[in-house]
């Protein structure tokens, strides 16, 4: 399924991996305060809701009253912490393009490549990380804040590829490890 107002499949959905496990994007939703004016400390904040899950961010700019995929009795003041890995087998820079309305960061590896924060109307920011081949962590924060409009589109490009609307369908590993060309990253135990 896609979390998109166009596509088949849906506006969103419990997507599942191969052994039955949650995969994609996983959303945690929250509802916040009233005039936030930025993306909130999602470490503060209890998820109003079960997860939801996506495999691509496509909800363009559109009336907020038309909601948003996954978030149910909200319109406004609320946020959505996704979080995922995805896979690249061709190793290179690769350009990223955010639109959001109101704020949205996007991290990959846990890094800020595009900081789209505050309250603004659909307004678009790009960013460009160099990513080696193999497994690589996403995130992707996003918040509405007031009326009227909302939106959120994330977009990807490879070396010498025009962007598109990014999927995790498209960065999945090869279903045997044994056909991985790039061994999968390990992060180093904390020193004591």
């Amino acid at each position: 399924m896609r979390f998109s107002r166009r596509g088949a499949g849906g506006a969103y959905g419990h997507l599942r991996d191969h052994g039955g496990h949650p995969s994609g994007l996983r959303g945690l939703v929250y509802h916040i305060h009233h005039n936030r004016t930025q993306l909130p400390d999602f470490e503060k904040l209890k998820p109003a809701g079960p997860a939801i899950y996506t495999s691509s961010l496509n909800v363009p700019p559109e009336m907020f009253t038309e909601g948003f995929p996954g978030v149910t009795k909200r319109n406004e003041w609320f946020a959505i912490d996704y979080t995922g890995k995805f896979w690249i087998t061709d190793p290179g820079w690769y350009n990223f393009s955010l639109l959001s309305d109101d704020g949205a960061k996007l991290y990959i590896d846990d890094q800020v490549v595009i900081d789209n924060d505050g309250l603004h109307p659909a307004q678009e920011k790009t960013g460009t990380v160099e990513l080696a081949g193999g497994l690589h962590r996403i995130r992707v924060s996003y918040f509405q804040g007031p009326r009227n409009y909302l939106a959120l589109v994330l977009k990807i490009s490879g070396p010498g590829q025009q962007l598109r609307v990014f999927s995790t369908d498209e960065f999945k590993p090869p279903p045997d490890p044994g056909q991985w060309r790039f061994p999968e990253k390990t992060v180093a135990p904390e020193k004591q």
